[in-house]
């Protein structure tokens, strides 16, 4: 409610902030070089391109900035067919609206509530040219089944790792999975910057200077700037022969100041992520004695890295009555995400409810956020178990469930 102070708050940080990123900013105010000249921001691109073991990171100001530019990687034209998931935030999609495609959308797992390969498989037709998929709150997507179709049907992939920093698959890091990926630095992730920042990691050599040049204000183009003779201080460009310039730019660079504390950061996303496994290997203890209520849960061969811990319930009725009893108890809860079909600007473009029925019943009748972050105080953590377990248990018919004894709910469906 928006009127009232929570005992356990939705995080506003996902991160964990130390003296050394205040030192870092203290440093930059203070020394003369030039802050758009770009050093720390190579040296964090660099970094950050080894934490996920990818060839390339191309920083921007912002994670919408980067799917946009990710997107125009793909040179999508008119006719062709892009898959999506519904299962994201709007910011994951929306570029595709400014793109004179067919975006189809494919349903999601039930269990991890990633796009699902099996509902994939059968969108695929000659004209699909691209998949935009997230790994949902930090849970890892099937990565091997979705490339394998790429492989064979001839398609890109654009994975979004807003959630995925800190996460594994197969023991690899999200970022490094497709072909393309992007990453948002904003500030409940894990690691943040400022409150704004993105990056887009790829292997390949072209894409990255091309998007080098993309987020510069001359854009993708070929000019030189000479130096007159005797005139120091001065440029101009010569005149550009016919095709030079073939898009313009963006102006899209990340700041030095965001990018010094980008570096900073990078050394704590292990400590911010175990923290987040920690909480939610106790929320999940509490569930196991409340069958009604099943967590989001990563396959054996990956690693969660939480940034949303999501839990479905049986039915709506059941999933309402929780977020009102957690509420009367001061935890504040989130239901993410709204359905990217049925928002209006897709409605328009023709998608209809009954399109992807998994991700419509979870979001509707099941779905709910717990709070899942870093910054939580230990009597905070404590308090959340213990009004979550009160909460099911008032769903229980007032009956606590012992540890190791399953709990069944009471009232109608």
């Amino acid at each position: 409610m928006l009127d009232k102070s929570y005992l356990v708050p939705w995080g506003k940080r996902g991160s964990l902030s130390t003296d050394t990123e205040a030192a870092v900013l203290a440093e930059l105010v203070h020394e003369s070089t030039p802050l758009p000249a770009g050093v720390r921001r190579e040296r964090f691109e660099r970094s950050f391109a080894a934490s996920v073991g990818s060839r390339h990171a191309i920083s921007v100001n912002s994670g919408a900035v980067a799917l946009q530019m990710a997107i125009r990687m793909l040179d999508l034209a008119p006719g062709d067919e892009v898959i999506a998931t519904p299962q994201t935030h709007r910011a994951t999609v929306q570029p595709l609206l400014d793109h004179d495609v067919q975006v189809r959308f494919c349903d999601i797992d039930p269990t991890t509530l990633n796009l699902d390969p099996a509902a994939l498989e059968s969108l695929i037709t000659p004209r699909t040219r691209a998949l935009l998929l997230t790994h949902y709150g930090g849970c890892p997507a099937e990565m091997d089944t979705v490339m394998a179709l790429a492989r064979r049907h001839g398609f890109l992939v654009l994975e979004d790792c807003v959630h995925a920093l800190g996460a594994r698959y197969r023991g690899r890091s999200p970022g490094s999975l497709a072909d393309l990926a992007t990453f948002s630095l904003r500030n409940a992730k894990s690691g943040t910057a400022l409150g704004e920042g993105g990056l887009i990691t790829c292997d390949r050599d072209d894409w990255a200077e091309r998007l080098h040049r993309l987020r510069a204000p001359d854009g993708d183009a070929r000019t030189v700037h000479p130096q007159p003779a005797g005139l120091p201080g001065t440029s101009y460009a010569l005149p550009l022969q016919r095709g030079c310039v073939r898009r313009p730019g963006s102006d899209a660079t990340m700041p030095e100041g965001v990018a010094a504390l980008g570096q900073a950061q990078l050394a704590g996303v292990e400590t911010a992520v175990a923290r987040r496994r920690a909480l939610a290997g106790r929320l999940n203890e509490v569930l196991a004695r409340y069958p009604f209520l099943t967590p989001q849960s990563a396959p054996a061969h990956s690693v969660h890295s939480y940034h949303l811990y999501t839990c479905l319930a049986d039915h709506q009725e059941l999933r309402d009555r929780l977020v009102l009893a957690l509420d009367r108890r001061g935890v504040e809860i989130q239901l993410r995400y709204f359905p990217q079909h049925l928002l209006p600007q897709w409605r328009h473009r023709g998608h209809l409810r009954g399109e992807c029925p998994v991700a419509e019943r979870s979001w509707f009748e099941q779905h709910l956020n717990l709070p899942c972050h870093p910054t939580l105080t230990p009597h905070q953590k404590d308090y959340l178990i213990e009004a979550l377990d009160g909460a099911l248990a008032e769903l229980n018919g007032g009956v606590p469930a012992p540890a190791g004894v399953p709990a069944t709910v009471c009232g109608p469906r």
